[in-house]
């Protein structure tokens, strides 16, 4: 018998610069687990269950973060979804309550990374092991392998490709990038605050044609928690006023869609969205034009514009159009990634999805501070992984 699911509390260190603060995993779990406990009002005493991401740190390092808090005893999780690691922690949490397990639960996620560009998930550099083989060997027909980044590969081509069917301009990839970096000015958590123009932007060294460094997410280090509850929970500790329903959400996988078109879009995740927010407006009830605020994986600027369509926002091609009309940031008819979004807030894997909802719970909450949406009372958070999986969730304020 299922039950609402509410946020009580959320965490979330500042994401950083690998190796820029000489801190270790347990260290930023910790900060961001004891931020959440105590933006909820409970104890790790009242946790029953905790599933932990991350994607490269060793086995089990999900009960050594946790060690911090408290040996209590309750089921750790270790939790690897690629990219889409943090949301897929906190529908393990949301499940557990609203499958009516547990009344109280922990969804933590980190990671302490390396510098440099990520590798293509092979050992030895070998492809064909890939879990993304499949992805990498629909592109390199469509479009051959280069030296640069593999990831910057999928998804510069799938900028590309997107260009050559609807006349997206390079100036609309910018201007998601100088979207994202001028909201992060205003949020002192993110990696990066500093504000460039779309010509700064196009300017910046070329990582993948047309992709520039300034329109992909940097590797970073960092942590989130968000604590879920039940409503019975949030009712017995008088935690309903500031808790934030989680109204609906929804995980897709990879489907023959991905694939079948031969199409670099496809691979990289517009299919798995686009189901995976359909599947979560019929679970909530809700739709895009109830939406005030939307976090989104922008991973590389083009991921931002396919979103879009995929979200509903906009129909296909109509992307690069609704980002340049200025409907996508404040004063506009959503504000999308008020953070400053993986772009410029950072992208440590397995805290990523985890802080996009940190950010919905603070603007909903009226929290954001200098980045507050007026009005919000709607959110909308959107994390994928390639491999793949994506994920939706919405989020309420009453």
């Amino acid at each position: 018998m299922s039950t609402r699911s509410y946020i009580a509390g959320v965490g979330m260190t500042r994401f950083e610069k690998p190796e820029s603060r000489d801190w270790q995993y347990w260290d930023m779990a910790r900060e961001a687990g004891s931020q959440a406990l105590a933006d909820a009002g409970v104890s790790y005493q009242d946790v029953r269950q905790v599933p932990v991401g991350y994607c490269f740190q060793s086995s089990a390092a999900g009960q050594r973060a946790v060690y911090g808090l408290g040996l209590t005893g309750v089921p750790v999780y270790n939790v690897n979804n690629n990219c889409a690691t943090g949301a897929t922690a906190l529908m393990m949490a949301r499940q557990f309550v609203e499958g009516g397990l547990s009344d109280c639960v922990l969804a933590l996620g980190f990671e302490k990374m390396r510098k440099g560009a990520l590798g293509g998930g092979a050992d030895g550099g070998d492809f064909a092991l890939s879990p993304v083989a499949r992805h990498y060997g629909v592109m390199a027909a469509a479009h051959g392998f280069e030296k640069s980044p593999p990831t910057a590969q999928l998804f510069g081509n799938a900028a590309r490709e997107h260009m050559e069917r609807h006349g997206t301009t390079e100036a609309q990839l910018a201007a998601v990038a100088a979207k994202n970096h001028r909201h992060s000015a205003r949020n002192p958590r993110a990696q990066f605050q500093d504000v460039y123009t779309t010509d700064e932007i196009l300017d910046a060294r070329t990582v993948h044609r047309p992709l520039t460094k300034l329109q992909c997410s940097p590797t970073s280090d960092g942590a989130a928690a968000v604590v879920v509850v039940s409503e019975r929970f949030a009712a017995e500790r008088g935690l309903r006023e500031r808790a934030v329903e989680i109204a609906g959400q929804a995980m897709t996988t990879d489907t023959a869609d991905s694939f079948a078109s031969g199409s670099c879009i496809d691979v990289v995740g517009r299919p798995m969205s686009r189901a995976a927010a359909r599947q979560a407006y019929d679970a909530s009830g809700l739709g895009i034009e109830d939406v005030d605020v939307i976090e989104l994986h922008d991973c590389f600027s083009i991921n931002e514009l396919l979103t879009y369509e995929a979200l509903g926002m906009c129909a296909d091609g109509e992307s690069g159009e609704l980002v340049e009309s200025g409907a996508t940031t404040y004063g506009g008819r959503w504000v999308v990634n008020p953070s400053g979004g993986l772009i410029s807030k950072g992208h440590p894997l397995g805290a990523t999805g985890l802080a996009q909802v940190a950010e919905l719970v603070w603007q909903l909450r009226g929290e954001a501070g200098e980045r507050q949406v007026t009005g919000a009372r709607v959110g909308l958070a959107h994390n994928i992984g390639l491999g793949g999986a994506a994920v939706v969730t919405l989020l309420r304020k009453d």
